[in-house]
């Protein structure tokens, strides 16, 4: 069962990402980042885990680009 605090909608999930949200649709929809519907209302939803590693990666690639540790 969803829990809705493991989730945000679109568009405070962009917001938690900094993009707005038609390129959180965009990765959404290449498999890039994992999408979940509401069962009632068919709505995108996305785990705030899921967001989370998506941040750690992009920091992981930007310090290991910059040369930094």
């Amino acid at each position: 069962m969803l829990q809705a605090a493991e989730y945000l909608r679109v568009k405070k999930a962009a917001e938690f990402l900094g993009v707005v949200p038609n390129t959180l649709r965009s990765w959404g929809n290449k498999g890039k980042i994992p999408e979940y519907r509401h069962p009632a209302n068919n709505y995108r939803l996305y785990k705030k885990t899921d967001l989370q590693k998506l941040i750690e990666q992009i920091e992981r690639s930007t310090r290991r680009r910059s040369g930094a540790k």
